[in-house]
């Protein structure tokens, strides 16, 4: 069906200012960064998997220093790409977003759509898409960062069905997302959950038997204060990977690890070699170890991965047999902040070294009593797992979906 091809320019609020790139960045640097006011859009809030939009983990400047930016400022429904870095990011603010107003980093871009011509939520499924998010990628005028520039945001091309049409192509793809974000918060509240018993046992220390266990200087008597590296059999950083097609080689990245969960849908082939060593097991925890934003993420793996490995910038933290699984997991996702502290380097090139992982201090618990911790929470473990493994056919069933009913291949 032939329905014409638009660029973003011609879908752009014709208006002055509605497709803009952020603040000069000396302008937006970390020494106006404030604990509270109008938050500043990142690339950790947009992504390359068709999140719409990653409403938390911002920095934050004031209202007076927001109002020198009110050209940069976004609001529900605007799009926003990434410009600088790790190209193909794209989001859409919210109708239900978190915060009034944002204003984008000087490393985003900013689209603001003419409703009378396109919904913004099809732009979006379309920019986001693969088969444009690869497109994007191929722009790049950048060398040693990945660039592109207003420019190339305004030359983007879009098919621009009739609107009764859009909305019935975002209606189709909205029905996916919304089981899959059903699913988010199935997930979200049985880590709560898990969290919840940690806390309870772990730190208040009100585990089974606690009235009849003598605690001296805050710890209960069988209990150890070690380091990590004294429970685990390994810690390094992954491979610098040769990227090829192969059928049964894969490499994670630093983006396949965000809010505790390993997303495998974004690991990449590879044709390396490696060591036995350097292949993902289950019960390991994967930790991000370079840069800025993504530094300390932790995700354990809670599936058989066949021939998975990580790149260079993740370290693999195995445990080793005086710990329990699922304790060790979650002990490890409560050190994030301390890794993200820890990193060393210039802005940009942070590094979290294996001696710094290697030293942080880990309390050990009864042998019994992470067992009956794992007991109790394998069940969460389970049901976490099968509602991934839905999400994950749901998102490979949407993304088949998407090029058919944007091309008009499926008659509307």
């Amino acid at each position: 069906m032939n329905w014409g091809i638009a660029t973003a320019a011609d879908i752009a609020l014709p208006i002055k200012g509605s497709i803009v790139s952020g603040p000069f960045g000396s302008n937006i640097s970390s020494k106006y960064f404030v604990e509270e006011g109008i938050p500043v859009i990142r690339g950790n809030n947009l992504s390359t998997d068709m999140t719409r939009f990653i409403d938390n983990g911002f920095v934050f400047i004031t209202e007076d220093k927001a109002k020198e930016f009110h050209n940069c400022e976004a609001r529900e429904e605007d799009l926003i790409f990434t410009a600088a870095g790790t190209l193909g990011q794209v989001g859409i603010i919210p109708k239900e977003c978190k915060y009034e107003t944002y204003i984008i980093s000087n490393k985003q871009l900013r689209l603001r759509c003419d409703k009378t011509k396109v919904i913004p939520l099809f732009a979006f499924y379309w920019f986001s898409s693969p088969k444009m998010v690869r497109y994007i990628i191929s722009r790049n005028t950048g060398s040693s960062i990945p660039l592109i520039n207003l420019s190339i945001l305004k030359s983007l091309p879009i098919p621009l069905p009739p609107l009764s049409v859009q909305k019935r192509i975002v209606d189709i793809l909205r029905a996916y997302d919304d089981l899959i974000d059903n699913n988010n918060r199935r997930i979200t509240l049985l880590e709560e959950s898990m969290r919840l018993l940690y806390r309870e046992w772990f730190v208040r220390l009100r585990f089974p038997g606690h009235e009849r266990v003598h605690i001296v200087d805050g710890q209960p008597d069988g209990w150890e204060r070690t380091k990590l590296k004294n429970v685990t059999s390994y810690i390094n950083r992954g491979i610098s990977p040769k990227y090829g097609d192969s059928e049964d080689r894969w490499v994670v990245n630093q983006k396949c690890i965000r809010e505790g969960k390993l997303n495998t849908i974004l690991a990449r082939q590879h044709i390396s070699d490696y060591g036995v060593d350097k292949r993902i097991n289950f019960g390991d925890v994967l930790v991000n170890s370079t840069g800025m934003g993504t530094l300390g993420r932790v995700a354990q793996v809670h599936e058989e991965l066949v021939n998975y490995t990580v790149d260079s910038h993740i370290t693999i933290v195995r445990p080793n047999e005086k710990v329990e699984c699922d304790y060790f997991g979650i002990f490890l996702l409560g050190l994030q902040s301390y890794f993200d502290q820890m990193g060393t380097g210039s802005t940009g090139q942070t590094e979290l070294s294996r001696d710094n992982i290697a030293n942080a201090d880990f309390i050990l618990p009864t042998t019994g009593l992470q067992k009956e911790f794992g007991s109790f929470v394998s069940t969460q473990r389970y049901l976490i797992q099968n509602l991934l493994l839905q999400n994950k056919k749901l998102i490979e069933a949407r993304d088949l979906l998407l090029p058919r009913l944007m091309s008009g291949a499926i008659s509307m």
